[in-house]
């Protein structure tokens, strides 16, 4: 499968375009046409008091959050909610290192960081759509970095915030975790600085990195109990295989370094001169911080760490045999919890 292919509506789903028009970076790069990809489900109230901003995580597209959270009966519900979900900068749909012309596309793609993202959705919402609340903002992992930069940069504007599975503030330790992914993809021979012609050419990088990411992201339990039985594999191999390295192996290895450098420097206290009880205490939002038990890449102790330092704010823990990656929706119970964490914060 081309990466043409792959980051298409066909295999994602309908979603728009917004142009950003000649977008200023973090950096001091200038991203030219630069094009923010969304998908809004269900019908924006008269008043414009029912809008839910879901920024995407690393490698997620809007297709895979409205498959695992959205839907008739859950919390996050159409007939309810006018739901926005965003995707990142650099992940394949909108303005990415795959999908820009030279001289900036590919390696020459500008450095992009967590607050670039969400200043782009801040455009989207304010100038597409006329909002100056969102009920909620929420995110898991990357999109629980791009929640926090919400809460903190535009407290006027955010009602609600439930960063899932993910700090205001990087760790050294999940700094390094991220380093190992990005390790495994640059391990690859065809890899060449990112001047690579094919992203297909760094399967053997692509799925080094898938294998590193499944130790991590999933638990023991899950493979002692042989849970990817219940979802349709027949072995542990099939599993790594046709679910995590089949998810990587048609993507482009620059959009995903280029949102991992994002994930290892994301930092809210950058607001605030590197003080980040300062900036936490920034957020007028109610905040449910939703920690996964099990969690490698977000321990709970990280996320009880900053929940100390929120006005306003819980923190709500959910068990998973799937560990972090129970983000993707494949466990029925971490859904079902995840929901009723959702409608108790929506009900506030």
């Amino acid at each position: 499968m081309s990466d043409r292919t792959y980051y298409s509506r066909e295999i994602h789903g309908p979603y728009e375009l917004f142009e950003l028009g000649n977008f200023d970076l973090e950096s001091g790069y200038r991203l030219r046409g630069a094009k923010l990809a969304y998908r809004t489900i269900g019908t924006l109230s008269p008043g414009k008091d029912n809008a839910i901003l879901f920024p995407t995580w690393y490698s997620g597209t809007s297709g895979i959050i409205e498959q695992a959270y959205v839907g008739s009966g859950r919390a996050l519900d159409p007939e309810k909610y006018f739901i926005i979900i965003a995707n990142q900068l650099g992940n394949g749909l909108s303005t990415s290192p795959s999908n820009s012309a030279p001289p900036a596309g590919g390696a020459g793609f500008p450095i992009v960081t967590i607050a670039d993202d969400v200043v782009a959705q801040h455009k989207l919402i304010t100038e597409k759509f006329g909002l100056s609340k969102l009920a909620l903002v929420l995110g898991g992992s990357m999109g629980a970095q791009q929640t926090y930069e919400w809460a903190v940069r535009y407290p006027d504007v955010v009602k609600r915030a439930a960063p899932i599975a993910g700090t205001a503030k990087v760790t050294s330790h999940n700094s390094l975790l991220v380093q190992t992914f990005i390790d495994a993809i640059c391990s690859d021979p065809n890899w060449d600085e990112g001047w690579y012609t094919r992203s297909g050419a760094l399967h053997r990088g692509l799925r080094r990195h898938a294998r590193v990411f499944a130790a991590s992201g999933f638990t023991p339990q899950l493979f002692s109990t042989e849970g990817w039985w219940d979802i349709g594999f027949a072995s542990p191999d099939d599993f790594v295989m046709n679910f995590v390295e089949a998810h990587f192996a048609p993507q482009d290895a620059n959009n995903l370094l280029l949102m991992l450098h994002k994930w290892q420097n994301g930092d809210v206290s950058r607001h605030t001169n590197g003080c980040l009880k300062s900036a936490l205490s920034r957020i007028a939002a109610k905040v449910c911080i939703i920690a996964i038990t099990e969690d490698v890449f977000f321990p709970i102790a990280d996320l009880q760490a900053e929940q100390s330092m929120i006005a306003n704010s819980e923190l709500k823990r959910i068990s998973s045999p799937w560990g972090h990656l129970a983000l993707f929706g494949t466990d029925p119970n971490y859904n079902a919890a995840i929901d009723t964490c959702l409608r108790d914060l929506l009900a506030a």
